[in-house]
């Protein structure tokens, strides 16, 4: 996925038809300390950090234990930052158990029509007949924004779907997390963190489906009548492309790159019975370095990590029991905010994007969950005394 440096009309009509009205939006905090106070700290957070890979460049990241949820180890993980395609798998964790893989979509035009100039695409043709299981091979296998546009209008439009999204970040206790397209492209004020996208991925690979298509290396994609052509995994730490070989025991998850955002990827790897997850954002060089930086915190995760000390935790969602966060102390240092976003914003963290028409079936998803986790909070109180470090 690219950028282009001037809005094309149809740009322009992604950036209307996504945009979340300001009421909607939920910006990070720096007062907020999701997953355990060392997390909102600057600097890297390790029991030894002495131990830790010696070329580390990106900006964030963070590794952490898929069944405990513990944190091993993280840098700036917290710090907002553009997600590029790695947002996907808010999408997946949002749309993907509505519909059944054998489900056939015939494609239209108006389908397509928001997709931004510059978009990665997998090949999703007007006219031609999809299974979903084909458009959700698209989005995992090849980051195509032209299936996840398919998909989300089947699930009612973009702005419904983007508020969605935003609803179930909410739960998953992703606060970092700004959604204002489902594809991830650049558009201002869309941001994630390190610490979101692995609570995304974490969350993804507890479904068969979800697990199933990341993990998939090749498939073919239909071209129109009984003609098809093979598509292959962007995730090279999986493919093996352009000179890397697949890690060790790799099962995905998602990468992404724009020319704004550079190179996010988060990736899961088993070895000896034991599942360990990396988000990697922003390195300083582009190709294979978000790859190498990924396997290295892999091995180090797998061999001297593994008996780390946590330093934080995965939180659970709310609708899952999950206790809230609890505010930072105030002199708490280095609690990044949204001055640490590479996306603009306005000075509040929340869309520059005004209220648009359809917008407000998106407040009333929003306000409809938000009385139903107030209800779910009541329910689990006595839980929120426990630590957030899971102990």
């Amino acid at each position: 996925m690219r950028d282009s440096s001037r809005l094309t009309r149809r740009a322009a009509l992604g950036l209307t038809a996504a945009a979340l009205p300001l009421a909607a939006a939920t910006p990070a905090s720096a007062a907020t300390a999701i997953g355990g106070e060392r997390l909102a700290r600057d600097g890297i957070q390790a029991g030894d950090a002495s131990t830790l890979p010696k070329k580390l460049t990106a900006r964030s990241w963070l590794i952490a234990d898929h069944k405990t949820g513990e944190v091993l180890a993280s840098y700036r993980a917290h710090q907002r930052l553009a997600p590029a395609s790695t947002l996907k798998m808010l999408f997946a964790d949002t749309v993907l158990g509505k519909f059944e893989r054998t489900r056939t979509y015939r494609v239209t035009d108006a389908d397509l029509a928001d997709v931004p100039s510059g978009s990665s695409l997998v090949g999703v043709k007007p006219g031609i007949l999809y299974t979903v299981h084909q458009l959700w091979q698209g989005v995992f296998l090849r980051s195509g924004n032209d299936a996840v546009h398919v998909l989300a209008h089947m699930n009612g439009g973009i702005a419904a779907t983007v508020a969605e999204m935003q609803a179930k970040a909410k739960d998953l206790q992703a606060l970092d997390t700004h959604v204002v397209s489902p594809d991830g492209f650049d558009h201002p004020g869309q941001v994630s963190s390190a610490y979101d996208l692995t609570l995304f991925a974490r969350h993804g690979l507890h479904d068969d489906d979800f697990s199933s298509y990341c993990s998939t290396r090749v498939a073919n994609f239909p071209a129109g009548g009984k003609k098809t052509f093979q598509i292959q995994n962007t995730d090279r730490l999986l493919s093996g492309a352009y000179g890397l070989r697949p890690y060790p025991g790799i099962i995905g998850v998602k990468n992404g790159y724009t020319s704004h955002a550079g190179n996010t990827f988060t990736g899961a790897a088993t070895r000896g019975g034991r599942t360990l997850l990396v988000t990697v954002m922003h390195p300083a060089n582009g190709g294979n370095e978000v790859y190498k930086e990924t396997a290295a915190l892999l091995d180090w995760g797998f061999g001297k990590g593994s008996s780390a000390r946590a330093v934080g935790t995965l939180v659970d969602p709310l609708s899952e029991g999950g206790a809230t966060a609890s505010p930072t102390p105030s002199g708490a240092k280095g609690a990044p905010g949204a001055s640490g976003s590479s996306a603009s914003s306005s000075s509040d963290g929340s869309s520059p994007w005004p209220m648009l028409g359809g917008a407000a079936g998106a407040v009333a998803v929003l306000a409809g969950g938000a009385f139903a986790l107030r209800r779910r909070r009541a329910a689990v109180a006595a839980a929120k005394s426990r630590e957030l470090d899971g102990s």
